[in-house]
C-alpha cells in the first residue's frame, strides 16, 4: 500500500499531539484512522525520508502528495526559490507550502494560509487559540515578532508582545507546529 494524502496528515498530527492531543484526536476520527494507523504512517514517513535511496524531498512531496495545486517562484532576501502549495483536507483554508532551492532541496515546509482564504482577526491574547493562526498570521498581527528557534525541525516559535481583552500588553511566546499554532506561553502560563 502506498503512502497515501490520508497518511500525511496523520504524519503532520503525530507531531502536533504533544500540544494539542484532543485537536488531534478529533481530527484523527475526521480521518477515520485509529492510533495505530497515524503510528504507522509515521514510521512509514520516517522509513522514507531516511532511506539511503530516498528520492529528494522536493519528490518525496508530490509522490506523496501529487501535483501542487500552485506552484510559483519566490524571492526570499537575494535566494530565489520555488513555493508548491497542496491542499489538505482537514484544513480547508490552509495550504501545505514546500519551498525548495532550484536544485530541488527544501528550504521549508509548513501549513500557510490559502490563496484568497480569510484569515483570522487576531487583535488580542484571547485570540491566539490552538489551530487559530499560522506563523506568519500572528507575525504580522503583533509586529514587530522576533522569531525563536523551535525544539525539532517543524517547530518554531514567535516571541512578541500582544494586549489582552482589556488593552494590558503582556510578553508572549507562541509555539507552531508545521507552522501552525499550538499554544502559547504568558509570563510563565501556558494558555
Amino acid at each position: 500500500m502506498g503512502f497515501m494524502h490520508i497518511d500525511f496528515q496523520l504524519v503532520l498530527l503525530r507531531r502536533m499531539a504533544d500540544h494539542n492531543p484532543d485537536l488531534v484526536e478529533d481530527a484523527r476520527r475526521e480521518l477515520g484512522a485509529s492510533i495505530a494507523d497515524m503510528r504507522e504512517a509515521n514510521k512509514r514517513w520516517q522509513a522514507m525520508v531516511r532511506s539511503p535511496r530516498s528520492r529528494s524531498a522536493a519528490a518525496r512531496y508530490r509522490s506523496v502528495l501529487g501535483p501542487p495545486e500552485s506552484e510559483s517562484g519566490r524571492t526570499l532576501g537575494d535566494l530565489d526559490c520555488v513555493a508548491r502549495q497542496w491542499p489538505l483536507p482537514l484544513w480547508p483554508d490552509l495550504r501545505f507550502e514546500v519551498l525548495a532551492a532550484p536544485d530541488g532541496a527544501v528550504w521549508n515546509e509548513w501549513l500557510v494560509r490559502a490563496p484568497g482564504a480569510e484569515g483570522p482577526g487576531l487583535r488580542t491574547l484571547e485570540d491566539l487559540t490552538p489551530w487559530s493562526c499560522t506563523i506568519h498570521e500572528a507575525a504580522r498581527a503583533f509586529a514587530p515578532a522576533r522569531p525563536l528557534e523551535g525544539t525539532a525541525p517543524t517547530r518554531w516559535g514567535l516571541a512578541f508582545t500582544a494586549p489582552d481583552r482589556e488593552g494590558v500588553r503582556h510578553e508572549v511566546v507562541a509555539e507552531f507546529t508545521w507552522g501552525l499554532l499550538q499554544r502559547t506561553a504568558v509570563a510563565g502560563v501556558d494558555r
